[in-house]
């Protein structure tokens, strides 16, 4: 028998089971592992991590004591022979000396560094939020040319059979289509190659700003078909109207509330100046024998210093106001800040309310009025009693609306996107949380 059959139908099986399974998807970028990526590869949040342990070992070094102080010297020496036996005075001496702080400023600087230390988990927190928000946007333009790219793509064979039609009609001048209908079609071919031209153009500029923080070669991947359901559904109606309470939450205000309480510290910095600062020390002083050979005793020596901050006016007193006067600002600056988070979250609220309205204007009465309106001129255009101009004119205007629709639903989405980032930790509710990221 002859081996060429035992190996065609095996590969005759093989085929057929092959085309029998379904093909293999191309891999897409879905929303949530981009955000999952951007986040872990953000060098900023381990520059932080980085920041916060630096500040927890100042403040572990703020508040140990100063190192002791050693002297050694020799002291009273008789400059006409430098004899160290001449002198009863002469002695060589080492000594030891110790500052201690004013007040409570150990502890006080220590507390210091370990508030600004706890300012970096909320400044992480604010900063995966910033990431998840400017990478969802990114993706969304990503969408937004792709999908337009599409619309157009799927409309050309439209015109393509349009301007075969148009050729065809007035090469046999049965359908009395005229030259210029030809040139029409040709030239509205035309168009769309520019217009796809400039969304590939867009596309590829968008691929490499979203291949800042998930690679250049990741970026490179098609997005999902469509717009992920978290970020296309709508806002409870307790959302109306964004309350302070709620922004309170937020971690830029919880790491400025941080900052505060640092600039506090401060102040009692300050007052601490008012105190003396003390000191104690101890020298022993070592004496030679006499010139006749009698021993002599040596010297101890103890005792403590201080200062004595009486001239306030121009030290203390100015520094005292200089930290009160930054802690004040602090907390102006706060409120400017919830003022501007509260601000932006209703503008993006109003944002979405009116391309909600646009959206359903499009959906339920735009598109089906200018695809029937498509329709009736192409019927009119092929029963020779319409005209061509107006039968593309007419498939234009329902690609262009196709077209804006999308660039709607990706502007709603990103003002979403925005206004979750604005409310950040500010409600419990599950159709307000982020898509789920690693820490």
């Amino acid at each position: 028998m002859s081996i060429l059959p035992r190996i065609i139908k095996p590969a005759i099986f093989g085929a057929l089971v092959l085309t029998s399974l379904p093909g293999w998807a191309e891999p897409e970028l879905e929303l949530t592992s981009v955000i999952n990526t951007a986040i872990e590869n953000d060098p900023w949040l381990r520059q932080s991590a980085r920041m916060q342990d630096a500040l927890m070992e100042e403040s572990y070094a703020d508040g140990a004591l100063p190192d002791p102080r050693v002297t050694i010297g020799a002291a009273n020496l008789p400059t006409d022979t430098f004899d160290t036996g001449q002198e009863g005075m002469t002695q060589a001496t080492i000594g030891f000396s110790q500052r201690i702080p004013r007040g409570d400023s150990r502890h006080l600087a220590s507390e210091k560094k370990t508030r600004l230390a706890d300012v970096q988990p909320f400044r992480r927190e604010n900063r995966r939020e910033q990431v998840t928000e400017r990478v969802t946007h990114l993706w969304l333009e990503l969408w937004r040319s792709q999908e337009s790219i599409r619309l157009i793509e799927d409309k050309r064979g439209l015109f393509e059979q349009l301007s075969d039609v148009a050729e065809a009609g007035y090469t046999s001048a049965t359908m009395g289509s005229r030259q210029q209908d030809i040139i029409r079609a040709s030239l509205e071919l035309t168009r769309l190659e520019d217009r796809l031209a400039a969304l590939n153009t867009q596309l590829a500029s968008n691929r490499e700003s979203l291949g800042e923080w998930i690679g250049a070669e990741a970026a490179q991947l098609p997005v999902t078909g469509q717009i992920p359901p978290e970020l296309s559904t709508g806002l409870p109606d307790r959302w109306r109207e964004t309350n302070i309470d709620g922004l309170i939450r937020h971690p830029s205000i919880r790491a400025t509330d941080q900052l505060i309480d640092a600039q506090a510290i401060d102040v009692d910095l300050a007052r601490q100046a008012y105190k003396p600062e003390w000191s104690v020390f101890a020298q022993y002083g070592y004496r030679d024998r006499a010139p006749n050979g009698q021993d002599r005793a040596d010297l101890f020596s103890v005792g403590i210093g201080f200062d004595l901050p009486i001239f306030t006016g121009n030290r203390q007193d100015r520094k005292l106001r200089s930290s009160t006067a930054r802690l004040e600002a602090a907390r102006s600056e706060r409120i400017l800040k919830m003022r501007d988070l509260q601000a932006r979250a209703r503008a993006a609220m109003a944002r979405m309310e009116q391309l909600d309205d646009r959206i359903r204007l499009y959906r339920q009465t735009l598109l089906p009025q200018m695809e029937e309106q498509a329709s009736a001129a192409l019927t009119a255009y092929d029963n020779d009693d319409g005209d061509f101009a107006e039968a593309v004119r007419a498939r234009i205007d329902e690609l262009n609306a196709q077209v804006e629709l999308t660039q709607i639903l990706a502007e709603r989405a990103k003002s979403l996107a925005s206004f979750r980032y604005l409310t950040a930790n500010s409600s419990e509710d599950p159709s307000l949380k982020l898509p789920n990221h690693q820490d």
